[in-house]
């Protein structure tokens, strides 16, 4: 096993150009010697199919002849072609110049069988001073008379032998150039790749916004190329989100760190003329808001894992009923069964306790909780009476650290995570939420599939 792995781990540890031109290659050899040698065996079978048709019409003739007695003395040789007329007894009456007269090509035996087959075979002509060797085929004529017809092969081997020598030494030369060929076309098939890879290498923390190179072909690497872009991109704007909510995230700690701290200073240096429960409660107060907003970042660092806590039936009514029960809120019900969907029970309740605190905190006396089941869809709504949002600033609104005006100025205004955490929760459930005017005031619309 290990004697096999050592080949196998130096294969693998080639560049690609070499491994896709010496497959190339190996390839190519394998198919030409198997084109070659089935190529001189179909010629060597037509050659040798042709010279036995000649011999066969050859000794037809001579057949014909000497059942008319028309049979020349010596008999006329015709392309070479050695003939050789024998009587009953096996003696041979008649012949071309080029054989022997007195030693028949085929013994009494094997000419009978000949004779009997009709099949042509092979002879070696040097016992009877003939160059290479023959082929040989026997006819019967009338009163017994038999007569053979051979031809030398000797050409046709001669022919053969050549062109396996011309293949021979044709081959390595072909597979060369097939071999640089492929090297050259394999290497500038890859340099786009090679491109690609120089400029991934270029590509740091201090040039977020570099490209790599898109090959003018439209191939697979130009393909790869922009699909590597893409990821860049999306990289880009992901690392963006992270240095803004990095930034904002600071921005909004330093707020309650900054009060507690000069409180603190306060009641430290004025300990006299201090009121150090109003202190505390300050300090309480502020506190509070770095946990909620702890507690909102790490919730959204989880949902942009996409990661669910659990996936479990959720009764959309029922949450809806309790979180109405208590703040005090109206609610709408719709009749029938109550829709259920599959997700996160606290993340679900998060969401809609997260619309309910941004309506109350903008309406003007009423919020009202709504559920109904529409086709395969679940549909919350948390309306309110408010003064609403322009319809230009509904999107924004879902940004993370993302508070209009009105809502700054307030002493109750959030750190702006509440509405990014409701979309990324909801889209993390496979769900949608927007805003819509309620004439008056604004209604939160969360759509969420059904559990089947």
């Amino acid at each position: 096993m290990a004697v096999l792995a050592r080949p196998v781990t130096w294969w693998r540890r080639q560049s690609l150009r070499f491994r896709v031109t010496a497959a190339a290659t190996a390839v190519l050899a394998l198919a030409l010697a198997v084109s070659a040698y089935v190529f001189v065996a179909v010629l060597g079978e037509a050659l040798v199919r042709g010279i036995d048709d000649q011999v066969y019409q050859r000794g037809r003739e001579i057949v014909a002849l000497s059942d008319a007695n028309r049979l020349s003395d010596p008999v006329v040789s015709v392309d070479n072609t050695i003939v050789q007329v024998l009587d009953r007894d096996g003696r041979i009456v008649d012949a071309t110049p080029n054989t022997d007269r007195l030693v028949p090509l085929l013994p009494a035996g094997a000419r009978e069988a000949a004779v009997r087959t009709g099949a042509p075979r092979f002879l070696d002509g040097r016992p009877y001073a003939l160059p290479g060797p023959l082929r040989v085929r026997a006819l019967s004529a009338d009163r017994g008379v038999t007569v053979i017809v051979a031809r030398s092969f000797g050409e046709v081997e001669s022919s053969l032998v050549t062109i396996g020598h011309v293949l021979i030494a044709g081959m390595p030369l072909l597979l060369a150039l097939l071999a640089a060929v492929s090297w050259l076309v394999v290497g500038r098939t890859l340099r786009p790749i090679a491109l690609l890879r120089r400029g991934a290498a270029e590509v740091g923390a201090t040039a977020r916004s570099r490209r790599l190179p898109v090959p003018e072909a439209r191939d697979e690497v130009h393909a790869l190329a922009t699909t590597l872009n893409d990821m860049l991109g999306r990289l880009e704007e992901a690392d963006a989100r992270q240095r803004a909510l990095v930034s904002d995230a600071a921005h909004e700690l330093r707020s309650p760190l900054a009060s507690i701290r000069l409180q603190l200073e306060v009641a430290l240096s004025h300990p006299e003329g201090q009121d150090w429960k109003e202190t505390a409660e300050g300090v309480l107060e502020d506190t509070l808001r770095l946990s909620r907003l702890a507690e909102d970042l790490l919730a959204l660092a989880r949902l942009d894992e996409g990661r669910l806590g659990r996936r479990e039936p959720v009764d959309l009514a029922e949450m809806a009923r309790r979180t109405a029960e208590r703040y005090g809120l109206g609610l709408d019900l719709a009749p029938g069964a109550s829709p259920v969907v599959l997700g996160d029970a606290l993340d679900l309740r998060r969401v809609l306790a997260n619309l309910v605190d941004n309506a109350l905190r903008h309406a003007a006396s009423a919020v009202r909780i709504g559920v109904r089941a529409e086709g395969s869809v679940a549909e919350l709504t948390v309306t309110d009476d408010g003064p609403g949002i322009p319809p230009e600033e509904r999107e924004r609104v879902f940004d993370r650290f993302t508070r209009l005006d009105d809502a700054r100025s307030r002493d109750d205004g959030g750190a702006g995570l509440g509405l990014a955490i409701v979309r990324t929760t909801v889209e993390a459930h496979g769900g949608t939420v927007h805003l819509e005017d309620a004439s008056p005031g604004l209604r939160a619309v969360v759509r969420l599939p059904l559990a089947r």
